[in-house]
């Protein structure tokens, strides 16, 4: 006897609720991980841990962006081979054992390897946790449930400032590391509950299987693609540059790279510049919650302003809201007024980035979208890797400071470089549009 569509939809949306919560909580602890140095590096400077100075400080924090970069940038490949479910089950053990590493390293190199191979596993999860919760959202509400799967990473962010509050001061900033072990525990749940991605089942010719799991969850089934030949894939990366696009291209590479140099630097010292404005460490830490707090609210604001006023535009005035909040950082003021600010900065800094990847992706043709946004992504990360770096060297050189200007500076030249790129976009479309009707008025 078959089921109703009713009952079908009942179990598609369990189905759907069951991914989404387990994607979710593999993303918080991404988020933890990530976020959880930037929290204790007050305690280990102070401490000297390791020996490590503040040079070195922020030389730690690129290697994790670094790993990012080189995990985001291969996960798709891995992906393709051994699966997303897999795939996801690798990263949360690699970060978790990488923390490990770093919990018990006895000198900087052994701490920086830590970072590197954690931030290799993170940057491999999140875009994995996307095509998976894609998968498997419910009809028409696929952008809904990405955004609510983002809102995991800066939970995570917010755990971590307690755990370096709760945890570090009685127990030593290895502790912390030793915290975010814990998610190997989680490991053999996501292995047994965590379905198979069904883009990854079609695409290796597993339709049976994608199609008996599709039906019995009402959840919608892919339609089978050839991946692009090389050639094809060469072919949509040289298109950004052809004609006047190069330029397109390099202004919205630019923005990406200023708003993650943004998003990483002030994510790695935060705690440690608000305590060299004269903060006390728990108020400090208190504005990483706040901070992420703002970030959750955010991407549930951004993505609903766009859709009404354009991508362009709200991500153009989140970057100039975020350079003035961040300036003002740099100005002692009292307490309470200083977590509001702490709070809109949060709130625009953290989505005005993924507005720019609607912009190029809203901006795209079809054929070559997705190259578009990977390549501003993967450009953008060589800003997250400078971020952490500079934060660092400021404070080497005693310009502890600067460290808020410099990255309110580079949220107003990702404002300069989108508004651009906004401007040039409705340049064109008006040029075309005056061209089609003077070759009608012709006809």
């Amino acid at each position: 006897m078959s089921s109703s569509p009713a009952a079908l939809s009942v179990r598609g949306s369990r189905l759907a609720l069951l991914v989404v919560g387990l994607c979710w909580l593999a993303v918080l602890f991404d988020g933890l991980d990530m976020f959880i140095y930037g929290s204790v590096l007050p305690h280990m400077l102070e401490e000297k841990a390791l020996g490590i100075t503040s040079g070195q400080a922020g030389d730690l924090g690129s290697y994790a962006t670094f790993g990012m970069l080189v995990g985001a940038l291969a996960a798709g490949t891995v992906a393709d081979r051994i699966g997303r479910k897999k795939l996801m089950v690798s990263c949360v053990t690699l970060f978790s054992l990488a923390s490990g590493l770093c919990a018990v390293a006895n000198g900087v190199a052994v701490f920086g390897l830590g970072r590197t191979l954690a931030g290799v596993g993170l940057g491999g999860l999140l875009p994995t946790a996307i095509s998976m919760v894609s998968d498997y959202a419910p009809r028409g509400r696929a952008a809904l449930t990405i955004g609510l799967l983002m809102t995991a990473h800066h939970a995570g962010g917010i755990l971590s400032a307690y755990v370096a509050l709760w945890i570090v001061e009685p127990l030593g900033w290895r502790a912390a590391f030793w915290v975010c072990v814990v998610p190997l525990l989680f490991v053999p749940v996501l292995a047994k509950w965590l379905p198979e991605s069904l883009s990854f089942l079609v695409a290796q010719g597993r339709t049976a299987e994608a199609r008996e799991l599709a039906g019995r969850y009402d959840v919608e089934l892919p339609a089978a693609s050839d991946k692009p030949a090389a050639s094809a894939r060469w072919a949509n990366l040289l298109g950004l540059f052809r004609g006047g696009e190069w330029l397109q291209t390099l202004l919205y590479w630019l923005a990406s790279f200023g708003g993650l140099l943004l998003v990483y630097g002030v994510a790695t010292w935060l705690p440690t510049l608000m305590r060299s404005e004269g903060y006390e460490l728990g108020s400090a830490l208190t504005f990483v919650v706040l901070f992420n707090l703002g970030g959750i609210v955010g991407m549930l604001v951004a993505g609903r302003a766009s859709d009404r006023f354009g991508a362009p535009r709200i991500s153009a005035i989140w970057f100039a809201l975020t350079a003035g909040g961040v300036f003002l950082l740099s100005v002692h003021m009292p307490l309470a007024l200083t977590f509001v600010v702490v709070f809109l900065t949060g709130v625009f800094l953290n989505s005005a980035q993924t507005m720019v990847y609607a912009t190029v992706s809203i901006g795209s043709a079809a054929a070559n979208r997705a190259t578009a946004v990977g390549w501003t992504s993967g450009m953008g990360r060589f800003g997250a890797v400078f971020g952490p770096w500079l934060g660092g060297q400021l404070l080497a050189a005693n310009k502890g400071d600067w460290g808020f200007t410099a990255f309110a500076l580079a949220g107003f030249s990702s404002m300069v470089f989108i508004g651009v790129a906004a401007l040039r976009t409705a340049r064109r479309t008006v040029a075309t549009g005056m061209s089609e009707r003077t070759m009608i008025g012709a006809q």
